[in-house]
């Protein structure tokens, strides 16, 4: 009898402990969807119990709503899922044609991507631009090359032509953080554009880039805005274009005077860098590089390598995902849809990733209705998802070898482990959180709210710091 009391005393406990996390959490959602912010908003909360999936919590949980970047841990898991933590993007430089007994190769170098969105990124040892270039050149002086009579091409095929998802809209595209995608990315596909400030009102002059692209020209439309205005300026490259337009206002007490812009053929950009270090080195180069993009607007075919001389591995997933969610990189996490269509066996598009998203989750018991996508970034704001999928997904993660991975690249925000989102007039997080022991995880969306994003996100931690 005392055994089933201390029993019966635990059961209702519980019940009780769970009632009053939903009514405060109920109190709590009920004061955000009445606040001013939210007038004409539309809100969404799931927390589910990260072990068993039940549903602790939920307001409009099927509703679907823009994620933006909280789209990023579908992308994730689902890339953990298909990939594995351990897979690692392999690039190939090879060369076509002969070398003669002189080291005169007469053919081309070609750099030819595996869709690595790493290569050349300053974020690790193993790939950083000049590490990379010392290992390609290493290899061409171990094969003996002392002479190129040919050109330097870096191959991007394998990701086809359409680099930018269709969902995208113009101001963001000539960004860094709307690079497209590109099967041989080179600096996350991205540069800095430097500034010279003046007087308020008057156009912002370009000084210089890194690296140096001077083979785009610069239109500066930008004007110096006051003191305080902060950074509003966006830049603009019509594809396959050479005028790079910069509009919108640079405050003058802005301290780093620069902005990150989309390098709009990535692939030429690192023929072009391994060309000149080539010359540098005392190695002749006789041609001009070349990209696939190039070499198609003059009508000449892409030749294959024929000979490899090295491959360059990429960190291993589980690196690259702590990257994607900690810093936000849309360019990762396109990268990463296209690959998973290709793992899939299907042609690696934008538009085929999400299928194959959408597949896989339908496998495992949810509508892929819920899951209406665009990208894989959530930088698109035609992107659809319902925060009961979101949570479910998260959940499903909680039991895998992997799971550690996932959660050490998820950021802190309000003391919390989550993946924050926000683009125009939206604002969402999804993560996990330890409430008296249980481990809960959930998602939590407003989308159209009018205010500061400042305002509005406050207001959302209120409803998380329940789950504390």
């Amino acid at each position: 009898m005392k055994r089933l009391l201390i029993v019966s005393l635990f059961i209702l406990s519980g019940r009780a402990y769970a009632q009053d996390l939903q009514t405060r959490l109920s109190t709590a959602f009920s004061r955000l969807q009445a606040d001013s912010q939210c007038r004409y908003a539309s809100l969404s909360l799931t927390v589910l119990d990260a072990k068993t999936g039940e549903q602790v919590f939920g307001v409009n949980p099927n509703q679907g709503l823009a994620t933006a970047s909280t789209l990023k841990t579908i992308t994730s898991v689902t890339a953990f899922n298909i990939l594995g933590a351990d897979f690692r993007y392999q690039t190939q430089l090879g060369y076509s044609g002969s070398i003669t007994a002189d080291g005169t190769l007469n053919g081309d170098v070609i750099i030819k991507g595996s869709g690595d969105p790493t290569l050349g990124s300053w974020r690790y040892e193993q790939t950083k631009e000049a590490h990379v270039l010392a290992l390609m050149t290493d290899a061409l002086k171990t094969a003996g090359i002392k002479k190129i009579n040919g050109r330097v091409i870096g191959d991007d095929s394998i990701f086809g032509t359409q680099s930018i998802p269709e969902g995208w809209i113009w101001q963001d595209i000539g960004n860094y953080y709307g690079a497209g995608t590109s099967g041989l990315c080179w600096r996350e596909n991205q540069f800095d554009i430097k500034f010279r400030t003046g007087a308020v009102g008057n156009p912002v002059t370009v000084s210089y880039t890194v690296p140096n692209v001077s083979y785009l020209t610069f239109k500066s439309e930008l004007v110096n805005g006051p003191a305080g205005s902060g950074d509003n300026a966006y830049a603009f490259l019509p594809v396959g274009g050479k005028v790079m337009y910069l509009r919108g206002s640079y405050a003058i007490d802005k301290d780093k005077k620069s902005i990150a812009a989309a390098m709009p053929d990535a692939a030429y950009d690192a023929a072009l860098r391994l060309s000149d270090t080539l010359k540098k080195l005392g190695i002749a180069v006789s041609n001009d590089p070349e990209s696939v993009a190039t070499l198609i607007a003059k009508g000449l075919p892409v030749p294959a390598p024929v000979k490899n001389l090295t491959m360059i591995q990429s960190p291993p997933l589980s690196k690259i995902i702590y990257w994607l969610n900690q810093k936000s990189i849309n360019l990762y996490a396109e990268q990463l849809l296209k690959t998973i269509a290709w793992k899939q066996g299907r042609k690696p598009t934008t538009a085929n990733g999400v299928e194959e998203v959408q597949k896989f989750w339908q496998t495992r018991g949810i509508d892929p209705n819920s899951i209406n996508t665009y990208d894989g970034s959530g930088l698109s704001p035609g992107d659809r998802v319902t925060t009961n999928t979101l949570a479910k997904i998260l959940q499903s993660a909680k039991k895998q070898p992997w799971f550690a991975d996932l959660y050490e690249s998820l950021p802190v925000y309000n003391d919390m482990k989550m993946k924050s989102g926000s683009i125009n007039s939206v604002l969402c997080y999804a993560g996990y959180q330890t409430h008296n022991g249980r481990e809960l995880c959930f998602s939590i969306m407003v989308n159209n709210f009018n205010g500061s994003s400042r305002g509005i996100k406050e207001k959302m931690f209120r409803v998380l710091d329940v789950l504390k």
